[in-house]
């Protein structure tokens, strides 16, 4: 069953319109969307390795758009649905602590977790709630995006059918560690907060207050 939905993903993210779809995906994870556009770059990296690049240029270049947007909502819409959706994706608890962490450490918590599993759009919304610089904001999301982005395009590109057969082989476990990651993405946000062992303040922040 997975072999064969996997052949048909395979297939659509071969399609003319594929590089569209992998654009909005990118760029809705930076700001609401729930499932990360990984799956879908690295079926359309193994279908044409010789444009893994060009894919990985498409995810990192619409994310930071998309990471606009989600700056957007915490800046100007937070009251209206911003901290609504922060509760909906189950982030709402780790709110503070990321408020805290980007106004002590500002761009390298963006370029670390920015390039983590760790929710790139609770990044993006707090970051526009505190009115964190935006010119820091743009290009530490360019150079964390590419990390995760790029390389991913460089390894399909340089080693592409190694990689094919490789995942082939192993379809159902690295499926299964993917899903471990989203979900392993969101339990760490929620650490932010939480956990027996505080080594600093920001670990220990509770409640949010106004930038």
């Amino acid at each position: 069953m997975i072999s064969r939905l996997y052949q048909w993903t395979l297939a659509k993210a071969a399609h003319r319109h594929a590089e569209r779809w992998l654009a909005v995906i990118s760029f809705m994870e930076s700001s609401f969307f729930p499932i990360p556009p990984h799956p879908l770059l690295g079926l359309m990296c193994l279908a044409r390795p010789e444009k893994a690049l060009r894919f990985g240029f498409i995810c990192t270049l619409a994310s930071v758009l998309g990471g606009l947007l989600g700056y957007a909502i915490g800046h100007f819409f937070f009251a209206a649905f911003g901290e609504s959706l922060l509760h909906a994706l189950g982030l709402s608890k780790s709110f503070p602590a990321a408020q805290c962490y980007l106004r002590e450490y500002g761009a390298e918590i963006i370029l670390i977790k920015g390039a983590t599993p760790i929710p790139f759009k609770l990044i993006t919304i707090t970051a526009g709630f505190i009115g964190l610089s935006l010119f820091t904001f743009i290009w530490a999301s360019i150079l964390s995006r590419a990390f995760q982005f790029m390389l991913v395009g460089f390894l399909f590109w340089k080693f592409g059918r190694p990689i094919k057969a490789f995942i082939e082989k192993y379809l159902g476990l690295l499926s299964a560690l993917f899903l471990v990651l989203v979900v392993g993405g969101f339990i760490a946000a929620s650490m932010l907060t939480s956990g027996p062992a505080k080594t600093d303040k920001c670990s220990q922040v509770t409640v949010s207050t106004p930038a």
